[in-house]
């Protein structure tokens, strides 16, 4: 009797082993909750998971393992996901604006091809007074502009 219930216990516990989650069932599982994390793939051998593909940071990551081990029938996990390289920065140049001393000297030559236009220059703002006719103004504040004010402030009127 005594064997008898050594062996019906081996064989409950043959059982139980044999209805633990198989590989294919826990990839299921594994590849619907990952399905928010792209880049990421996962293998399932034996109960061990192994993650490979790309992760975009250190927290993805680890986000992904954390998901895994939760995972009913995963043992353990082999987490060989690699991190993106970090995406340059782009630096843009300082914005270069010229000295009131230089401005008052480029825009009074700008200004003397133009007639009935006079400009005044502070703290690096050439502010345009006076009558011009239409057709002309696009040019004058394209000249003026190209001169790197702070700013241009258009005060003429038109013809």
């Amino acid at each position: 009797m005594k064997i008898k219930s050594i062996l019906l216990g081996l064989s409950l516990a043959f059982s139980l082993v044999a209805c633990g989650p198989k590989d294919a069932d826990i990839q299921k599982e594994i590849a619907a909750k990952l399905s928010a994390l792209p880049g990421v793939e996962v293998t399932v051998k034996d109960g061990v998971a192994t993650i490979s593909g790309i992760c975009k940071d250190a927290t993805f990551k680890q986000n992904a393992e954390t998901i895994i081990k939760g995972i009913k029938g995963v043992k353990s996990v082999v987490n060989n996901c690699e991190i993106a390289a970090p995406e340059p920065v782009i630096e843009t140049a300082p914005v270069e604006i010229n000295s009131d001393s230089v401005l008052n000297t480029s825009v009074t030559e700008v200004v003397k091809t133009y007639s009935g236009v006079s400009a005044t220059v502070k703290d690096g703002v050439v502010t345009l007074n006076g009558n011009i006719k239409r057709e002309q103004l696009p040019n004058l504040i394209k000249s003026v502009q190209e001169l790197k004010p702070k700013k241009v402030e258009n005060k003429l009127t038109i013809k």
